[in-house]
């Protein structure tokens, strides 16, 4: 791993190369993967468009990065682990070898079932090995992938299956998650009846619920898989790519209703994540590392499969929650496996801190050398108590700031190497360039100072567009600041220069670690028949960082407790369980400008309970609907 650097002074001055050089500094590490052919030109861009390329004329598949290229030195070292849901079932482990033969093995179900490169294949799995064998499948043959998390509805999975125009899905019978079985299948025939698309259904067998089969559509994955055998199981040659075809669609939240399919290309995206994963972990050839992600969010398309594959790590995969079959679960497969790097989200280590330290101290964690936070900024007791329970004062935390649309960590500390403080992101990775703008466009200079966070230079992870709508992409991330990616985040740079993320400045909230629009969650309760209107605000919450707060307008005369019942149930089936609000207060009206504009900078303060700093109310079209929303907040906290 010549790119892995491995001391402060050789970060310093790679981080001086890459703003001073960024196009040989890039090239000097792509020179690590294997490309079919090497690019002409690493980098050309503007942000004005926006057009992003980069190592434009390269041709290479990510799969042969992942796999094929380890298979000599290191064919037997365990790839996947997977630890299933009931600690009681058997776990899996597949070697390189093994991986690449499955990965073929599925790569040509997909192309007898008429997928070809660039075709679009939804996929909906529990966190099982199948769907990393289905995720490098597809990039095997060049079809595209858009993973769907396993806790959105059917209206979520149709939208984004009609906003990509997917051929395939590829899903299963049902998921295991703590004590539930999800009905995955069931989810997929309700979104499918909205869906013209898709010609085909994969249905992998997990749970063995009943599931109806449609005649013609819907295939059993393991039937599919005989047929392959029966052909001999024939080696499964990559597909040739551009350094600039798409790779994967991965849906977000953004701040209007519809979800934005950010696109990543193939091979800028390749060489960052595994840069990254290789020197923010400090990745070792021995060592087991466990990233507790779904693979439906960016962290486990970057951290679970691409980045550790790419580097042939042993990359850990569970399939379960952190609090079954009790508050142990993660240090339990800490101690079963000897896993030396965990990365997880600070809102899993706060709901473990909340069930004491007798479910940490009764496991061997000596095994573990360095620690990852990930999805939200981790508060300092929260980060105290990761550090001294978890890495017993001895393993450096890298708490890791970055988005789905930046493909890999952009801000972090260098496990071991980079100075840490609790709470902050501290210092750029090479080649990303962070600066601070203020409200009217201008650059913050110096340091004690806050502002909107931009980046002001590409990197090779970045999103290129938004899938269908390349519009969309440079509204939401180009326009506000002129040559500036604008992140959507505020961020506070300290005297000596380290960085802390102070969370979105934008209409979009950030639940344990998950993007949630609040258009999006407005729309979905706005079709419930007994509201008229309602306004989304975030507010802190001592587990998930953020929480919903939901103001609702709703019809007279309705039974408060069913309607809030209801509302959730609404919410749960439009979009998911994790948009439901934690709070929902009914008001007669909502605080507006006399334009009609709702005042959620109001809504906010009352939310949080910062009553003393609602700022000028005097503008909206009727002050006293403010002091009515109050008294009826402050009998909900009673």
């Amino acid at each position: 791993m010549s790119f892995q650097i491995n001391s402060f002074e050789a970060y310093q001055e790679a981080y001086k190369k890459s703003v001073d050089h960024p196009e040989q500094f890039w090239g000097e590490i792509a020179e690590n993967f294997f490309w079919k052919r090497k690019w002409t030109n690493v980098l050309n861009w503007n942000f004005t468009e926006p057009d992003i390329k980069w190592f434009e004329g390269g041709k290479l598949n990510i799969t042969e990065n992942c796999l094929d290229r380890h298979i000599y030195s290191q064919g037997d070292k365990p790839a996947i682990i997977w630890e299933p849901n009931d600690p009681n079932e058997a776990h899996r482990i597949l070697s390189y070898k093994q991986l690449l033969q499955k990965v073929e093995q599925f790569a040509h179900v997909l192309k007898n079932n008429n997928i070809r490169k660039g075709d679009r294949v939804c996929i909906y799995l529990p966190m099982v090995p199948e769907l990393v064998i289905a995720v490098l499948a597809c990039a095997r043959i060049g079809a595209i992938h858009s993973v769907v998390f396993g806790g959105f509805s059917a209206q979520s999975i149709a939208d984004r299956i009609n906003d990509a125009n997917c051929k395939l899905v590829i899903t299963s019978d049902g998921g295991f998650r703590g004590t539930k079985v999800l009905e995955l299948k069931s989810i997929v025939d309700d979104a499918l009846m909205q869906c013209k698309t898709v010609e085909k259904v994969i249905v992998l067998t997990r749970t063995r619920t009943p599931v109806s089969m449609i005649k013609g559509r819907d295939v059993w994955w393991e039937d599919e898989i005989k047929k392959v055998e029966t052909q001999g199981n024939p080696s499964c040659p990559a597909e040739e790519m551009d350094a600039e075809d798409t790779l994967f669609i991965l849906y977000t939240s953004g701040s209007t209703g519809k979800p934005k399919g950010v696109v990543h290309t193939t091979g800028g995206y390749m060489v960052y994540t595994g840069y990254t994963f290789s020197n923010v972990f400090q990745y070792q050839p021995d060592e087991v590392y466990f990233c507790t992600a779904d693979i439906g969010w960016i962290t486990g398309h970057s951290y679970i499969v691409y980045g550790p594959l790419s580097q042939g790590a042993t990359s850990l995969l569970f399939e379960g929650i952190p609090t079954f079959p009790d508050a142990g679960r993660f240090w339990d497969i800490v101690d079963k496996f000897k896993v030396n790097i965990l990365y997880t989200a600070p809102t899993a280590i706060r709901s473990l801190m909340v069930f004491g330290d007798e479910f940490v101290d009764k496991y061997d964690l000596s095994s573990i050398k360095k620690l990852g936070s990930v999805g939200e900024p981790i508060n300092e007791e929260a980060w105290q108590w990761y550090h001294d329970k978890i890495g017993k004062g001895k393993a450096p935390i890298a708490d890791t700031w970055w988005q789905t649309e930046n493909g890999g960590i952009l801000i972090a500390p260098m496990a071991g190497i980079s100075p840490t403080i609790p709470s902050y992101a501290m210092l750029p990775l090479p080649g990303v360039q962070p600066c601070l703008m203020d409200e009217n466009g201008q650059e913050i200079e110096g340091n004690d100072v806050s502002g909107n966070l931009c980046i002001k230079f590409p990197w090779p992870g970045m999103l290129r567009t938004t899938w269908g709508d390349h519009e969309r992409c440079k509204q939401t991330y180009f326009s506000t600041y002129e040559n500036n990616y604008f992140t959507g985040d505020g961020c506070y740079r300290s005297p000596e220069g380290y960085y802390r993320i102070t969370g979105r400045v934008d209409d979009v909230l950030n639940v344990s670690g998950h993007r949630i629009g609040t258009a999006e969650v407005e729309n979905a309760i706005n079709m419930h028949s007994d509201v008229v209107e309602s306004a989304i605000v975030g507010y802190p919450h001592p587990v998930k960082g953020q929480g919903i707060y939901a103001y609702v307008i709703a019809n007279h005369h309705i039974d408060e407790e069913s309607t809030r019942k209801d509302i959730l149930q609404t919410v749960t089936r439009l979009i998911g369980a994790i948009a439901k609000p934690d709070i929902i207060q009914f008001v007669n009206e909502l605080p507006k400008t006399r334009s009609g504009k709702i005042m959620r900078r109001i809504l906010r303060k009352i939310a949080e309970n910062e009553l003393s700093s609602l700022g000028d109310t005097s503008t909206l079209q009727d002050p006293t609907v403010v002091e009515a929303i109050i008294q009826g907040a402050e009998k909900i906290r009673k």
